[in-house]
């Protein structure tokens, strides 16, 4: 279920009907209970009224003719037009101690003798009719009044309220059900207009949104604005790197040729051994630029929360400087790490800083005289930690300092293809750190990696 409004219209509605039934089998419930209370009161107070009556002071002719009074009077109840339909349903007997019937309404069940028992109960009666029933007792006259009510009334009754209460709430409920889905459907509107707007863009658009939302759309639209602008940053970069590419691409290639043109033109075996070893020279640089040109690459984009996990640092940096010693004393010098502990857990990304560390004793190697060290320090601050680098080469000018981190510019490398401290920076950047260069002052350059703990 992907439409929000299904899943909003699905969620109110079917609380709307649970909530409807449980309220409907409550009325009904608490109709039937509060009716037949009203009707259990009605029972017992026509038997006491009927009581009083009988205890009048009158002889026994008097008695007679009132006994002879309520049955004509209550007779008539069913053939009158002035009563209520259910007045010949509610139906009065009384006996006297010996068991004559006094008084009895047509209407009464026949009995084959004086019931016994006192207070309410049910009774059926030949028809399989049943009744709702009060018995009461009379001690001092010796008297027991029979008061009862067909069920059917009661069920009647409650047939009408169920009726009178559900069919309102059905009815009500159809209203209410399209009044929500159209309050949901205006209330939606922003919505689908926002995906409108969105349908309708060009697919090559990387403009951003600029439009008039609620609240609770707006930070979907920054957020889409944010994923447009790092679009357009990805594209720029490829861009830039496809250019910068082509065009440092442009002039190694063209080296290239000239040197296999001249292996095919030389004219002796001794030329073309000079021509060739230029060719693998030239084929070497053009590999190194192609391999820094990829490494940038990998490490334009920023890196997410994801690339950096959990690493020791002393000993991930151990290890890196182990592989690259032999090649450093294959170069004549020495390379030692000097760090004041032994373990130290951090949260980086550690293959970019592996491959800054790389360039930078890459670079370190490179102007350093024969004979000489190459010093890799590691020490850690409340906030960061640093990595440096130290040499014994010539060092740097000031003046060329912030040009030595732009692309594809090299000084005093014949070999480099100006992409080494640029990779660097970008590898620093990376982690959230930054790279320093600055001359010792007893010779020699110190490169600073300050990387912040995570």
């Amino acid at each position: 279920m992907n439409s929000i409004r299904r899943r909003i219209l699905t969620l109110i509605i079917g609380l709307l009907l649970v909530g409807l039934l449980v309220l409907t089998l409550f009325n009904v419930y608490d109709s039937n209970h509060e009716i037949a209370e009203v009707y259990d009161a009605q029972l017992a107070q026509n038997a006491r009224l009927l009581e009083g009556v009988m205890r009048m002071p009158l002889d026994r002719a008097e008695h007679v003719q009132l006994y002879q009074a309520f049955n004509d009077a209550l007779g008539q109840a069913e053939s009158r037009g002035d009563g209520h339909p259910y007045e010949s349903k509610i139906a009065f007997q009384v006996w006297d101690n010996e068991g004559t019937l006094l008084v009895r309404t047509a209407s009464a069940p026949t009995f084959t003798g004086r019931p016994d028992g006192a207070g309410f109960s049910y009774f059926v009666d030949l028809n399989r009719i049943e009744w709702r029933v009060f018995i009461l007792k009379d001690a001092e006259l010796g008297l027991r009044i029979w008061v009862g009510e067909r069920d059917d009334v009661r069920s009647d009754l409650v047939d009408r309220i169920v009726r009178h209460t559900v069919l309102p709430n059905l009815i009500g409920s159809v209203v209410l059900m399209v009044a929500i889905w159209l309050a949901i459907s205006w209330g939606l509107k922003p919505l689908a207009n926002f995906a409108s707007t969105l349908r309708g863009r060009h697919s090559g658009s990387l403009q951003p949104l600029r439009l008039t939302l609620p609240s609770e759309l707006e930070p979907m639209q920054a957020a889409l604005n944010r994923l447009l602008g790092q679009i357009q940053d990805l594209l720029n970069r490829e861009r830039r790197f496809i250019a910068d590419a082509a065009h440092e691409m442009r002039t190694p290639l063209a080296v290239l040729r000239v040197h296999a043109q001249n292996v095919l033109e030389a004219r002796n075996e001794e030329q073309r051994r000079e021509s060739l070893g230029y060719l693998i020279i030239g084929v070497d640089r053009t590999t190194r630029l192609v391999n820094q040109l990829l490494t940038i690459a990998r490490l334009e984009p920023s890196a997410s929360c994801a690339s950096k996990t959990p690493v020791d640092l002393v000993s991930a940096v151990r290890e890196s400087l182990v592989q690259l010693t032999p090649w450093v004393l294959s170069k004549g010098l020495e390379l030692s790490f000097e760090c004041v502990e032994n373990a130290h857990e951090v949260t980086v990304d550690f293959e970019a800083i592996n491959v800054a560390l790389h360039n930078l004793i890459t670079n370190a190697v490179n102007f350093s005289p024969k004979g000489g060290q190459v010093t890799v320090g590691l020490s850690f601050l409340s906030s960061h930690f640093l990595l440096t680098i130290d040499d014994q080469g010539p060092g740097i000018d000031e003046v060329e300092r912030d040009r030595l981190f732009e692309p594809f510019y090299s000084r005093g490398n014949d070999q480099g293809v100006g992409l080494g401290l640029a990779i660097v920076q970008k590898a620093a950047r990376v982690n959230g750190g930054e790279v320093s260069l600055d001359n010792l002052a007893n010779g020699g350059l110190r490169a600073t990696l300050k990387i912040p703990f995570a």
